[in-house]
């Protein structure tokens, strides 16, 4: 289960892109900004299965659902908390039937459901991180009002403290803007939130332009994994005395994703 991101990975669901990925004949309707090359991007997929592996985690690879090239970006599915994990609901309308598909995959492994997110809400996994004793929401075009409420009274029965923050609407989600990196410790745009919203928890703050990112995997143990362009985030890290593992992934940034939305943890400790 996971109670916080920052902690070690044990356990990760992905989605290894087949035929889905690259088969869009609606590119806005998908919000894919670029067709994918198939070979580059099995071969970005699977250096970041390495990565995983390598670091101790356990990778479970679950098959595209059909019809669904963004099925690939696993994290918006589901969210696993430490009373098991809860079944979103996506704020896009094409991705609609993802969640089921994703909570089959974790009844598989018996990871027992803790909620659901109903109609009208919507909440995407991208929008919300676990930090410990508190938890985070961002209010997005694809996390509204009623999902968020949902959440908050889920989270709040396993003693979240939640902190919610309306996003800009040039921010896709809240993954984007923050990450956990260690237990205790946020990657974090520079003058984005509120000024307590991290209370108890340290920053290591950047820049946000067109080439940063505060999108990076933590894999436990002050060690990283974080996008090959996004330069400024890992000179941040380094200097802060975190070990950074780069790595490519150029056509999964064509649709719109970064590293974290490629993974669902599912066991942190």
């Amino acid at each position: 289960m996971v109670k916080n991101e920052g902690h070690k990975l044990q356990r990760v669901v992905v989605c290894e892109p087949n035929r889905e990925y690259f088969s869009v004949a609606n590119l806005k309707e998908h919000n894919i900004g670029q067709v994918a090359d198939r070979t580059k991007a099995l071969a970005e997929h699977r250096k970041l299965q390495g990565l995983l592996k390598a670091s101790g985690s356990q990778v479970v690879k679950i098959k595209e659902l059909s019809g669904h090239p963004n099925s690939v970006f696993v994290r918006d599915t589901s969210l696993v908390t430490p009373k098991g994990y809860i079944q979103l609901r996506m704020g896009l309308r094409t991705r609609r039937g993802e969640e089921a598909w994703a909570a089959a995959a974790l009844d598989s492994l018996k990871v027992p459901c803790a909620g659901k997110i109903e109609a009208p809400g919507s909440v995407e996994g991208g929008d919300v991180i676990l930090a410990g004793k508190a938890a985070f929401i961002g209010r997005s075009e694809r996390t509204n009002s009623s999902g968020a409420s949902q959440l908050s009274r889920l989270l709040a029965r396993m003693d979240y403290e939640v902190r919610t923050i309306i996003l800009p609407p040039t921010h896709l989600h809240l993954g984007g803007a923050m990450s956990m990196v260690s237990s205790d410790t946020v990657l974090c745009y520079q003058g984005m939130f509120p000024k307590d919203f991290f209370r108890g928890i340290a920053t290591i703050e950047i820049h946000e332009n067109e080439s940063s990112s505060a999108n990076v995997i933590a894999l436990g143990d002050k060690t990283v994994i974080v996008e090959k362009r996004n330069a400024l985030a890992a000179q941040s890290l380094r200097l802060a005395g975190f070990t950074v593992r780069t790595l490519g992934l150029s056509e999964f940034l064509k649709g719109r994703g970064g590293p974290t939305c490629l993974i669902l943890p599912v066991d942190r400790s």
